[in-house]
């Protein structure tokens, strides 16, 4: 969990705090935090009262958008932290086209995961 940087938090069109997450995955907020300690979401500090939050681009409804998991764990694992996984899924990829982020939320995980693994040194 990281302070949130002027450029990322200005890329990413909403956030929602975890008990808004709670709400909508019906669990406890001690499950949304669990989420984010075993890396299935990002969570950063930001705003006044430097709350933890979650782009809301990574909740569909009542469930994590599907693909997100496995597309953080390729990036962790191509060296990653928090803040450049942001930056990588919610800047436009024309290739793609949208954003990477956009991308998951419309079902075409398999695309955004060959990205992932290409960016692979």
């Amino acid at each position: 969990m990281t302070e949130i940087d002027a450029k990322i938090d200005a890329l990413v069109p909403a956030w929602l705090h975890l008990p808004d997450i709670a709400e909508m995955l019906d669990v406890e907020v001690t499950r949304v935090r669990q989420l984010v300690k075993e890396g299935q979401l990002i969570a950063v500090r930001r705003g006044e009262n430097r709350a933890l939050q979650v782009p809301a681009a990574f909740i569909d409804g009542d469930k994590v958008v599907k693909g997100l998991v496995g597309t953080l764990t390729l990036l962790r694992d191509d060296g990653y932290n928090d803040e450049e996984m942001l930056d990588w899924l919610f800047t436009p990829d024309p290739s793609l086209p949208g954003t990477p982020a956009q991308a998951l939320s419309e079902n075409r995980g398999t695309e955004v995961k060959r990205r992932a693994q290409a960016l692979a040194v």
